[in-house]
């Protein structure tokens, strides 16, 4: 029967539809364009850095996280926000695809695999009940449930709680960013106790300035977490 769908049905490249040989796959074109994070990134947020990656990964910082200093200890990203790898997680994020977020869940469980520790909980960012209503779902909680599954680790989808609605982060500086979230975000009070000296992987679906990263970061340090990683599926870069 699923030989005979395939012949019906061939696999699709999730980005462009072109026929592809497995579900869940790219094209040649669409994965020239997907800039996955390979080599030297930053040890806190992920951005690709120059360099092979050779040397110590802890060590390395990017200019960025050394100007504003993170409360989390680690991070890592599958991709960068641009080219075909904009155009998934728009699909994901604006589009209904939701067809699409066990590969990219996937790819993204890949580039956690060294921020993995024991005992660890896995924590999507949160959406404002308002905003999941019109979205109807949690596109963070989609990749940190495919995380959680690939690592054999706790996932608390409801952990952090957005109490406040706050306006879209689109096209605003990291300064405004910042300001917009404060006092936003904070851990569900009935869960604390199940934190408590855990590590936290946050999983989200972008990380531009991290200002929503760093807020739920320090609202689980605040209730007693263990230390916390991130993991985004792409992070967004300054053009070269």
């Amino acid at each position: 029967m699923k030989g005979a769908l395939r012949i019906v049905y061939p696999p699709q490249c999730m980005g462009c539809g072109e026929t592809v040989g497995q579900t869940g796959a790219l094209c040649p074109a669409c994965w020239r364009e997907t800039d996955f994070i390979a080599g030297a990134a930053c040890a806190c947020c992920g951005t690709p850095l120059p360099g092979d990656g050779s040397f110590a990964e802890d060590v390395i910082h990017c200019d960025e996280c050394l100007a504003t200093p993170r409360p989390w200890l680690r991070g890592r990203a599958a991709m960068t926000y641009r080219g075909a790898g904009r155009k998934l997680v728009l699909m994901l994020k604006h589009g209904d695809r939701l067809d699409i977020a066990g590969a990219l869940g996937d790819w993204l469980a890949d580039a956690a695999t060294p921020l993995i520790m024991p005992r660890m909980v896995v924590a999507p960012v949160p959406l404002h009940l308002r905003r999941l209503f019109h979205r109807r779902y949690n596109q963070a909680e989609l990749l940190a449930g495919r995380v959680a599954r690939q690592h054999g680790l706790d996932l608390m989808p409801g952990l952090l709680q957005r109490h406040r609605h706050t306006p879209p982060q689109d096209h605003r500086g990291a300064v405004e960013r910042f300001a917009n979230l404060q006092g936003s975000i904070r851990v569900r009070p009935a869960l604390v106790p199940l934190i408590a000296g855990r590590p936290v992987l946050l999983v989200d679906d972008v990380m531009a300035s991290g200002a929503t990263l760093g807020t739920c970061a320090q609202a689980l340090l605040d209730a007693g977490s263990g230390p916390v990683r991130v993991a985004v599926l792409a992070r967004a870069v300054k053009d070269p």
